[in-house]
């Protein structure tokens, strides 16, 4: 397969609005790379850049030793799977997918071949005399994801592909995706995929490494269990999570000798290591985080002696945890809990809530960048 490299790559519209902002990324040979962000980040901009279906303004485009600025789609060596599968309706599934290959003058022998093996590989080998109107949405984005199989691409580019389908087949094809990427490995063919979406539990489910992208710009790019335990800004943080991190406007201040964080009229100590990395904003607003999950109650830990009083607003039952918004000095947070783990919850009660500090997080005020890493 090959890599793909993006030099200074920028991407400004005729009215002068710029949509990215001269980013730099490399992603492996056969590196399952996503791109995740809010609707209107550019990470589809940024895979259409690739692919050749927008003109970049500025910065290289590389995959594998080739510059490709110039080339258009059919010789980058790529293949593509949309939103809206993009199908020929009057066509079957076979023809669909063998359609690629007749234009490349291959031998009958080899495309049959080819569109029986990718068949196979999805489950759609029932499916191969079917039109696309005898089909449901989850089979036919295999058919899409068979047709970019059989072309044997360098990279394959997925726009979104599972946006369509109902939750049940999002999760079925999101597994057999990544399962795909797995095979191809397994068969020495090792794939290069890049993959754009919204939903951050495709993100992290899929992604060997994760681009984070806000307003045509590189938040981080790490591994999923990194971006999630060492987030390096507010923004990274907030996003991948859910519920999202809980964020609040804080300041940092000494008390009884020891580096302390003041949420509202609630003081926080820091463990020592989280402590000494941020001494040095000691009497500067900073922003606190900490997840939900790292919020526990007196039935998940009846060893700490540390509680703070909230008034619960209200409570989701989620059958196997609950998600319990609550109040302290006017200030929302939330907390996920283990059901079986907590009693006698409901809205406008009052409970009482631990907050595990060594799993916190201190985000400089003024530039959001994550100050309390250790």
């Amino acid at each position: 397969m090959a890599v793909v490299k993006l030099k200074k790559v920028e991407k400004t519209y005729p009215n002068g609005f710029k949509a990215v902002h001269g980013i730099d990324l490399d992603i492996k040979d056969g590196e399952f790379m996503v791109f995740v962000g809010p609707s209107g980040c550019a990470k589809s901009t940024t895979l259409r850049m690739i692919a050749g279906l927008e003109d970049i303004t500025g910065g290289e485009i590389i995959i594998g030793d080739q510059v490709v600025n110039e080339l258009p789609p059919k010789d980058r060596g790529i293949a593509m799977v949309f939103q809206n599968y993009a199908l020929y309706p009057h066509m079957t599934c076979y023809e669909n997918m063998a359609f690629g290959l007749k234009l490349q003058k291959l031998p009958k022998a080899e495309i049959d071949e080819r569109v029986r093996d990718a068949a196979e590989k999805l489950e759609i080998t029932d499916l191969l005399d079917r039109k696309p109107k005898e089909m449901s949405g989850g089979q036919r984005q295999r058919v899409a994801v068979g047709r970019a199989i059989v072309r044997k691409p360098e990279v394959f580019l997925f726009d979104e592909p599972l946006s369509n389908l109902d939750a049940k087949l999002r999760v079925s094809m999101r597994v057999r995706i990544t399962q795909l990427h797995q095979e191809l490995k397994d068969a020495g063919q090792p794939a290069t995929m890049v993959y754009v979406t919204h939903d951050q539990v495709e993100a992290m489910t899929m992604g060997d490494r994760i681009c984070v992208l806000e307003y045509g710009v590189i938040k981080q790019v790490d591994t999923p269990i990194n971006l999630y335990s060492r987030p390096k800004n507010k923004f990274v943080a907030g996003f991948i999570g859910s519920p999202s991190m809980n964020i609040i406007p804080s300041e940092l201040l000494m008390d009884g000798g020891k580096v302390a964080v003041k949420v509202g009229e609630t003081i926080l100590h820091l463990p020592e290591e989280k402590a000494e990395k941020v001494k040095d904003h000691v009497g500067k607003k900073v922003w606190f985080g900490i997840r939900p999950e790292h919020i526990g109650s007196h039935e998940t830990h009846p060893e700490k002696e540390e509680y703070i009083t909230g008034k619960i607003s209200i409570v989701e039952q989620m059958g196997n945890e609950e998600f319990i918004y609550f109040t302290i000095d006017g200030i929302q947070y939330s907390a996920r809990l283990t059901s079986e783990n907590v009693k006698e919850t409901g809205n406008g009660k009052n409970y009482n809530f631990w907050f595990d500090m060594e799993k916190c997080h201190i985000f400089d005020y003024e530039t959001d960048e994550n100050i309390s890493l250790v």
